[in-house]
């Protein structure tokens, strides 16, 4: 999901910030992100247009970040130093990343594979209780809504076969076990018998 116009003059606002923080010469790419990468005659300032450039795409984890930086031979002090200005001045917040993957992925998964995620992203276990916490009722009804459909796809087939795919598609999808159980038995039953319509 890439952002909207707030959210790139936000971004903008945010980097102007990052250079003010230090004696950085300043970067054009501040004004156009579009531009070309910085040389490696300033290490500092290639790594931050690296991580600015990711951040334009989506919100990204301090991890995620790190690993873009490593993966592209930033030196690790430097990458460090990037990844501890951009904290500090907001363009980096797990806990803001880690509300916001929920909010995106929150209706086709359940809280288990989101927690999964966002472990795999490098959040930390606080940051994923707070963003993940209080969602029973919407991974009931959310769960509900795909065995719905998916069971609507698999009319034809004998109820024991139509209940173990639900099962494992429900499973695949990171609800749990006792939220499988009940939305199955309620998706089931609420069905008409064969012949009836």
């Amino acid at each position: 999901m890439a952002p909207g116009p707030e959210a790139l003059e936000a971004l903008r606002q945010a980097w102007s910030q990052v250079q003010s923080l230090g004696d950085e010469p300043t970067i054009t790419a501040a004004a156009n992100p579009a531009a070309q990468p910085m040389s490696a005659d300033d290490p500092a300032a290639a790594a931050r247009e690296i991580a600015l450039r990711r951040l334009s795409v989506r919100a990204r984890s301090r991890k995620e970040l790190a690993s873009d930086l490593k993966s592209r031979e930033v030196a690790p002090e430097i990458a460090e130093q990037v990844l501890d200005r951009f904290t500090e001045v907001g363009l980096i917040d797990d806990g803001a990343f880690a509300q916001e993957w929920v909010e995106s992925r929150g209706r086709r998964s359940g809280t288990a594979k989101l927690r999964q995620e966002l472990r795999l992203k490098g959040v930390s276990e606080e940051h994923i209780a707070e963003a993940t916490g209080g969602r029973a009722d919407e991974d009931l009804d959310n769960a509900r809504a795909l065995a719905t459909r998916k069971a609507a796809s698999m009319r034809g087939l004998d109820s024991l076969v139509r209940q173990r795919r639900l099962n494992a598609f429900l499973g695949r999808r990171g609800f749990s076990n006792a939220v499988i159980r009940r939305v199955i038995a309620e998706v089931l039953d609420a069905e008409p018998e064969p012949g009836e319509d």
